[in-house]
């Protein structure tokens, strides 16, 4: 069981990776002209009107916390492999499978590519930080 501590430390990292690894990489890919979508988009969103990268950073925060207890208990490269190969699965699989089809956006090889990609680099970023915060 996670300590209240340990799971707000797990929620920062996951919302600070979402902001510097997520976004960062959406960055450079937006600024190699690889996709139309920039980062830290602040258009306010449903139901709170908070800004989007907000909203994003927060469900980041939560699955922070999910990765957390997943990889915790590992060592070495298969902390590092199962941080970044986690992070790109889980995430993408809900947004393929639960996000997308509820806004009725269309899955494409682009979509799948991305998001393994984006997710990949939050994962690293969760593990990270996890690191040096010392959990």
């Amino acid at each position: 069981m996670l300590r209240p501590k340990v799971l707000m430390l797990a929620f920062i990292a996951g919302f600070l990776a979402t902001l510097i690894f997520h976004q960062g990489v959406l960055g450079l890919l937006y600024l190699a002209g690889r996709v139309a979508m920039a980062p830290w988009n602040l258009t306010p969103v449903p139901p709170l009107g908070v800004p989007q990268v907000i909203s994003l950073a927060f469900w980041g925060g939560l699955w922070g916390i999910a990765l957390w207890a997943l990889i915790r208990s590992r060592r070495g490269v298969s902390y590092w492999a199962l941080a970044i190969a986690l992070g790109a699965l889980l995430p993408s699989l809900v947004a393929w499978f639960v996000v997308f089809p509820l806004k009725g956006i269309a899955l494409s090889a682009t979509l799948v590519f991305g998001a393994l990609l984006l997710n990949g680099a939050w994962g690293l970023g969760v593990g990270l930080y996890m690191r040096l915060f010392r959990a």
